[in-house]
């Protein structure tokens, strides 16, 4: 697992174009501060999917948003993360 909001890295963009090693590996991304990052590690979850307000209206947002979402795919891959956790 590599992003906090469940963005696969290995389909970014940005992984190649900006040498981004995905950032649950990074102190700050490079485009600056990150909200989700930032939720999520300040609770001390590894993913926004472990949280008890998924999806929040944040991660919502982030994952709807016309130029940068991706039609809630990073939801649903949370909610994978959660399923393998769980076994």
């Amino acid at each position: 697992m590599k992003s906090r909001c469940g963005i696969l890295c290995e389909e970014c963009a940005y992984r190649e174009t900006m040498n981004c090693k995905g950032c649950a590996n990074i102190e700050h991304p490079f485009w600056g501060n990150c909200p989700i990052k930032s939720c999520v590690e300040g609770k001390a979850l590894t993913h926004c999917g472990q949280c008890d307000t998924f999806p929040c209206t944040m991660a919502k947002q982030f994952a709807y948003d016309e130029k940068q979402g991706d039609g809630g795919k990073r939801l649903k891959q949370c909610e994978r993360w959660n399923e393998e956790i769980k076994g």
